[in-house]
Formats: C-alpha cells, sequence, structure tokens
C-alpha cells in the first residue's frame, strides 16, 4: 500500500475540486492541448505520407527505376546479354530497356524552356505505362523518321502549344561547316501532351528512340540502359548487390535522381511537424503552470505528509504522477482520435464535400479527387515517445519545489 501512495495520491490530486477550480481547470486545458497537439500530428503526417506515395507512384509509372549510362556507350548486343542475364521468373528486374537522353532547349513562338529529351518506343513495355498517363495523343503516333515528340502538362502549358503544333528543339551541341559554327536545331512535331502530377511534367519530354540516337548522333549504339523493377522501392538494395553488372557503367536508382525533390519533401513534413509540436509545448507549459499552482494550493497537505513521515522523494513522485497523468490521458486521447482519423480522412472530407456541395479537390482541376493518407506505426510511436517525453520532463521542476516545502515553515501560518 506504501508503495503505491505516490500513485494514488496523485491520481486523487487530478479530479476537480470545487476549491480547486481553477487549477482544475488548467489541468483540462492541458489534457485538451496535449490530445489536439498529438492528433493534429498523426493526421498531419499521415496526410503527407499519402501525398508522398500518390507522387512516387505516379513518377515511377515514367522515370526509369535504375539507370546506366556509359561514356563510350551501349551496343544492342550488350543490352540484349544483360537482359537475358537478368530478366527471370525469380528475378525482381521486369524490364531491361535501351537509355538515350539530353538535355535540349524547345522553342515555340517567343518561348523557350529547357528541359530532359528522352528516348522511348512504342514496342517497349515502358511505353504503355506512359500511355496511362496521356491527355491527349497517344504513344503509338510517334513514328520513327517523323519527329514527333511528347511533351509534359506543365511544358505545353508554358509554351503554349497542342497536339499538331510545330517547335524548334535545340540540342547542347554545335555544328562545325565552311560556314561557320551553327548550332543544332531540329523541328519537331507535338503528337501527344502527359501528366504525371510531380515534377517530370516540366521537366520531361519523349521523343522516339530511332530519332533520339540520329539527333545524338550515337549510330546504332545506346547511352545506356534503364532497369524496371517489380519492386520500385527495392531498388537500392538490389543495385548495392548487384553494381558489377557490366563494365565502365555508372548506375543511378530513381531515388538518386530524384534526391531534390524527395529531399524537399521531408524537409517540409520536418518544418510542419516542428511547428504543429508547439501545440504539444503549449500544453507542457500548462501542465507546469497547473503543477506549480497545486503545490501552492497543498502546501499544508505536503507538511502533514512530511510530518508524518514522508519522504521529500516520495512528494516529488505525486506531483509527478498528477502531472503524467494529465499529459498521458491526453497522448491516449489524441492517439485514438488521430489514429481515426488518419485513416478515415478521405471518407470524412469526401462526406463533407457531399454535404456542403462544395469539391477541395475537383477532378478537373486536380489529379486526385480524395485526400490520399497513410499512417504508418513509426510516425505515430514518434509522436507519443516525444509527447510523453515532453510531459516528463514538464513536471520535474514543479515536482521538486513540492519536494523542498518544509513542514514547519508551511504550517506557521495555517490556520
Amino acid at each position: 500500500m506504501f508503495k503505491n501512495l505516490p500513485l494514488f495520491i496523485g491520481l486523487r490530486y487530478t479530479r476537480s475540486k470545487r476549491r480547486e477550480g481553477f487549477v482544475s481547470f488548467i489541468s483540462g486545458f492541458s489534457l485538451f492541448a496535449m490530445a489536439l497537439g498529438v492528433m493534429a500530428l498523426i493526421v498531419v503526417l499521415s496526410v503527407m505520407n499519402g501525398f508522398d506515395r500518390e507522387i512516387k507512384s505516379r513518377l515511377l509509372m515514367v522515370v526509369p527505376h535504375i539507370t546506366g549510362t556509359s561514356a563510350q556507350g551501349v551496343s544492342a548486343a550488350d543490352i540484349d546479354d544483360l537482359r537475358h542475364s537478368l530478366l527471370g521468373e525469380q528475378s525482381p528486374v521486369v524490364e531491361v530497356t535501351p537509355l538515350a537522353q539530353s538535355f535540349v532547349m524547345l522553342s515555340y513562338q517567343s518561348q523557350q524552356l529547357g528541359l530532359m529529351m528522352q528516348a522511348t518506343d512504342p514496342d517497349w513495355p515502358s511505353a504503355a505505362l506512359l500511355q496511362q498517363q496521356m491527355l491527349s495523343g497517344h504513344v503509338e503516333q510517334l513514328r520513327a523518321g517523323e519527329f514527333g515528340i511528347i511533351l509534359g502538362s506543365q511544358v505545353a502549358r508554358r509554351l503554349g502549344v497542342f497536339v499538331g503544333d510545330k517547335l524548334q528543339l535545340t540540342l547542347p551541341k554545335v555544328s562545325v561547316t565552311p560556314a561557320g559554327i551553327f548550332p543544332r536545331i531540329k523541328s519537331f512535331v507535338v503528337t501527344g501532351i502527359f501528366q504525371v502530377g510531380a515534377q517530370v511534367d516540366s521537366s520531361v519530354s519523349f521523343v522516339h528512340q530511332s530519332d533520339a540516337r540520329k539527333l545524338l548522333q550515337l549510330g546504332e549504339r545506346y547511352q545506356g540502359v534503364q532497369l524496371s523493377l517489380g519492386d520500385a522501392y527495392q531498388a537500392d538494395s538490389w543495385l548495392a548487390n548487384n553494381a558489377q553488372l557490366l563494365e565502365d557503367i555508372n548506375w543511378r536508382t530513381w531515388t538518386q535522381s530524384m534526391g531534390t525533390l524527395f529531399q524537399a519533401m521531408r524537409m517540409e513534413k520536418l518544418v510542419v511537424s516542428l511547428l504543429l509540436s508547439v501545440i504539444i509545448a503549449v500544453a507542457a507549459f500548462n501542465i507546469v503552470a497547473s503543477l506549480v499552482l497545486m503545490v501552492a494550493d497543498k502546501r499544508s497537505d505536503i507538511a502533514v505528509v512530511r510530518t508524518l513521515g514522508a519522504s521529500a522523494g516520495l512528494v516529488i513522485k505525486v506531483f509527478m504522477v498528477q502531472g503524467l497523468a494529465v499529459g498521458f490521458m491526453g497522448i491516449f486521447v489524441g492517439t485514438v482520435l488521430g489514429c481515426l482519423l488518419a485513416v478515415f480522412i478521405g471518407d470524412i472530407v469526401s462526406f463533407i464535400e457531399t454535404f456542403i456541395g462544395v469539391y477541395l479537390f475537383d477532378p478537373s482541376v486536380y489529379l486526385i479527387s480524395a485526400l490520399p493518407s497513410r499512417l504508418l506505426a513509426s510516425d505515430v510511436a514518434l509522436v507519443v515517445l516525444s509527447a510523453a517525453a515532453i510531459s516528463f520532463l514538464a513536471t520535474l521542476y514543479p515536482a521538486w519545489r513540492a519536494g523542498q516545502v518544509l513542514p514547519a515553515e508551511a504550517l506557521r501560518y495555517d490556520r
């Protein structure tokens, strides 16, 4: 019984009494703020995880999972040998395609825009994935020798072009002639427009692989090779175990080529988490305030308990239990509500949109029709542990103050 005395007294102090109404109000406000902060963090992190998954899934439809480049180029025979060695029933590699790409500048009337030109072919399996993202036109309209080009939606919008328009493509190379040095320029016809909803919409275009090799003067060779895996998230681990596939080839995964985008997303997630953590900090300060006021109100009770033989450590534990009880109750409520809201946030938003008749994500404007969410146990654990640590730290100073109360001084003026 004596071992549980701090727990018994501390939990009893959390109950509301009429004489301690103001202290109880601060404790209740602390519980509410803690629950609100934990819930907001869990929901926001889950929504950001959902957007991260949505963007990555869209990117991986047009971005190769692993890219290998060589300064000497790669022959078609080498690519066939690599295809035979990598493809199989038990292999995670599902596609091996040649690579030909270059930075170019597109010009239409008075508009210019720099981007990456990539080679594709209607017969390649990757073209089927690109076709799923087409807004206008078809990948099959890319034919060798016709110099057609497929643009991202953002590129087409910025240049002001549509299917059938002609534009100028300038390569970062020059042609040396007896008349002088001239930039290499070629006219292309827009045959299609795709939209993924990510960075590639404004930075990538596709041309037929035969036209790309002709422009880049590659002959029958390619700049490298592209690999697609059944699970794109295994690209880094697979490459670490199979880096020596061909000599003189530099391998790079999609996480490295899109590293800037994903780093910005991680930074955004971190900043938002820190901003929402202010709510938990406010709850912690409220716990400190309520405990300080409780210590001042309970000085006579502390003196009586100390006179009966209680140690300063026992008094400290009593007020630590009181503060942790408020904090942990808020964390529990916030975790339950946050997890439920994170799981059903899409359905809740859809219900609100239907009820009020206003759509937050209009499918004709946005690429998504519902709010994505992905609840991760690691995020929940991090939020709960961080909130628990803050609550624990918030109880230390008031509890220490309670342990320093001297019985004689506290009872001298008590009536």
